[in-house]
């Protein structure tokens, strides 16, 4: 059960991390990201490049992971999501859009890193070893990069200006615009650090799994359904959303491998149940 939990605690960081970058695009614009998971993958093949390919130190290589696709997330809020929204009156034109961001993605990475999958080498080698619990340290360094990150991430939101600008522009986008706050900058900023946080999650993971150009809609999907869980739009939410999934997903590996692989058919038999009682999630309100 010990070896459960940490499993399921340490795949809930990372899956954590996802879905704060989705969820924080979703309220600062009520857009969903369709391309969230292709940014995972460009950010893991950035640190493949970096880390894998030009042997420079492993930190140098996530926060380029990092910068890379805030620039990526921050040009596309400005010159694609910020015209479409300012000229549309329909939500589809975003989703669309992002649709169409996620496919341009996906063939700019197959385009440059083929459809092999990629790995790099270990950070930190050997292995924990104890009673109940197995665990390699490259896999307890990376979760708790992760947990560090979430509570960085949470502190700023709650006690920087830009956080306390965003989470005004979150609650209601015309009284902040009302009371001086600059919408379509910090939307901006909300965007490249949304993106910036897939990109690091996918640096992190791609020293763990590897990293191939074909995992960007899987990722995406996880994303949403964390999101789905814990509440669209709900900082908390998303945290909660992704450690709920991470103990799922370790519970069911463990429990049902005898049965095959149907760890994520329960899942989403469980998810569709859950929606039906609380459609909106754990913590997050009605749409719209």
């Amino acid at each position: 059960m010990e070896q459960v939990v940490v499993n399921g605690l340490y795949l809930g960081a990372q899956y954590a991390l996802i879905a704060l970058g989705l969820t924080l695009i979703f309220a600062l614009m009520n857009v969903l990201n369709f391309a969230h998971g292709q940014m995972y993958v460009l950010g893991g093949f950035v640190t493949y490049t970096i880390y894998g390919q030009m042997k420079l130190p492993f930190v140098l290589a996530l926060v380029c992971s990092g910068l890379t696709l805030a620039v990526v997330g921050a040009f596309c809020e400005k010159f694609l999501f910020r015209p479409v929204i300012r000229r549309s009156k329909r939500d589809e034109s975003t989703m669309l859009l992002a649709a169409a961001i996620a496919f341009l993605l996906d063939a700019v990475i197959l385009l440059l890193f083929g459809e092999k999958q990629r790995g790099v080498p270990k950070i930190i080698n050997g292995v924990f070893l104890s009673d109940t619990i197995v665990m390699p340290y490259d896999r307890i360094v990376v979760g708790v990069v992760a947990i560090v990150m979430i509570a960085t991430f949470v502190l700023y939101m709650q006690y920087s200006k830009t956080g306390r600008a965003m989470r005004a522009l979150a609650q209601d986008r015309v009284a902040a615009q009302l009371m001086g706050v600059n919408v379509e900058r910090y939307s901006m900023i909300g965007f490249a650090l949304g993106a910036m946080l897939a990109g690091v999650v996918g640096g992190l993971l791609v020293t763990i799994t590897g990293i191939s150009s074909g995992i960007g809609g899987p990722i995406s999907i996880k994303a949403f359904m964390m999101v789905m869980i814990g509440g669209a739009g709900v900082v908390g939410g998303a945290i909660a959303g992704g450690f709920i999934l991470g103990m799922m997903e370790s519970v069911g590996l463990t429990v049902l491998r005898e049965f095959g692989d149907i760890t994520y058919l329960v899942i989403f038999v469980c998810l569709m149940v859950f929606l039906s009682i609380r459609p909106n999630g754990l913590m997050g309100k009605p749409w719209g």
